[in-house]
C-alpha cells in the first residue's frame, strides 16, 4: 500500500495521484505539484490515503507544496493573459485564413508554455500561425487540435436536461456510446434528441445501460409470442422498466391487454420462430 493525494487541474478533470511527502491535506485545498509539463497549480480533490501499488503509475512524483497567496495571484494574472492570448490568436487566424476555431488558451503556472486548444474538421498547417505566436509572447508555444466532445468540456453550458454538461462537471473520461443503447433503452432515434450539444450521443445513454442489459435479457421483446392465463399471445408492447407487456391473442382479433412479464412464460422470440416450431407437428 502507497499513501497518495489525488489533485485535479481543472473542473470536471482527470484526478492524478502525487506522493503528499508528509504533508497531511484535505480536500480543495491548492497545492503546487510537479508534473510531466512542469511545476503546475492543483486542488486537492480526495485527501490522504492508502491505494493499491498495482493502481499507481510510477515513478510517482512528490507534491512540493501549498499554494501561497502569491501562487493564488499568479494563476489569477495567468488567467487574465489567457483572455488576452485568446483574443491575439483569433487576429493571427483570421490573418493566415486558417480552417480552425479557436476553443481556449492555456497557460502554463510558471508561464513557459502556452497551449492553444482549436477545432477543425480537417489537417491544418499551422506552422506560420506558431512562428507569429511565438514571435508575439515570447515563450514556448503549442497548438492542440481537439475533438467536439472536448470542445463541449472545456466550454461547459446546459444540457436538454436542464443542468450543467456531465462532461464539465464530473466526467473525467469520455466512454464510448452506441445508438445500440438507444435501441436498447426505447428512446427514439431523431438524432436531434439523442445527441448531446457537442452532435455526438449523449454520455448519460452509457448511465443506464447495464441496468437495460439486465432487464432485456429476460423481459420478452416486441413479436416475441409468450403463454399467458387466456392462451399464446405476441408482445404488442413491453416496459422493461415495469414489466407490464401488451400482448395480442394468438390467431385472434381481440384487444392488446395489459400483463406482467413474471405472469406469462416465452414460447418464442419472434412470430418466425413460432410457425417453425408448429410445423413439425402439422
Amino acid at each position: 500500500m502507497t499513501e497518495v493525494v489525488s489533485v485535479k487541474f481543472k473542473d470536471g478533470g482527470r484526478e492524478y495521484y502525487f506522493d503528499p511527502d508528509g504533508i497531511t491535506l484535505t480536500a480543495g485545498e491548492n497545492v503546487i505539484v510537479e508534473t510531466q509539463n512542469g511545476i503546475e497549480f492543483g486542488t486537492v480533490s480526495t485527501a490522504n490515503r492508502e491505494v493499491e501499488d498495482s493502481t499507481i503509475v510510477k515513478p510517482l512524483k512528490k507534491l512540493l507544496r501549498r499554494a501561497t497567496e502569491k501562487d493564488i495571484k499568479k494563476v489569477a494574472e495567468n488567467r487574465k493573459k489567457q483572455d488576452e492570448a485568446f483574443g491575439i490568436c483569433e487576429e493571427l487566424i483570421a490573418q493566415h485564413q486558417l480552417d480552425m476555431k479557436l476553443v481556449e488558451v492555456e497557460y502554463s503556472f510558471d508561464s513557459n508554455k502556452i497551449v492553444f486548444f482549436f477545432t477543425s474538421d480537417g489537417r491544418v498547417d499551422f506552422r506560420e500561425l506558431v512562428k507569429d505566436l511565438a514571435a508575439r509572447f515570447h515563450t514556448r508555444i503549442e497548438l492542440r487540435q481537439i475533438g467536439v466532445r472536448d470542445e463541449a468540456k472545456l466550454l461547459g453550458g446546459l444540457g436538454i436536461c436542464g443542468q450543467p454538461y456531465c462532461c464539465k462537471q464530473f466526467l473525467s473520461d469520455f466512454q464510448p456510446v452506441s445508438i445500440k443503447m438507444a435501441k436498447e433503452q426505447g428512446l427514439s432515434l431523431n438524432p436531434t434528441k439523442i445527441s448531446g450539444s457537442c452532435g455526438r450521443l449523449m454520455c448519460c445513454l452509457k448511465y443506464e445501460q447495464d441496468a437495460y442489459e439486465y432487464l432485456n435479457s429476460f423481459t420478452p421483446n416486441v413479436g416475441a409470442t409468450v403463454q399467458t392465463d387466456e392462451g399464446p399471445a405476441v408482445v404488442t408492447d413491453a416496459n422493461v422498466i415495469t414489466g407490464n407487456l401488451f400482448v395480442k391473442l394468438v390467431d385472434s382479433d381481440s384487444i392488446p391487454f395489459k400483463v406482467h412479464r413474471d405472469d406469462v412464460k416465452l414460447i418464442s422470440r419472434s412470430k418466425k420462430r413460432l410457425k417453425e416450431q408448429k410445423k413439425p407437428e402439422q
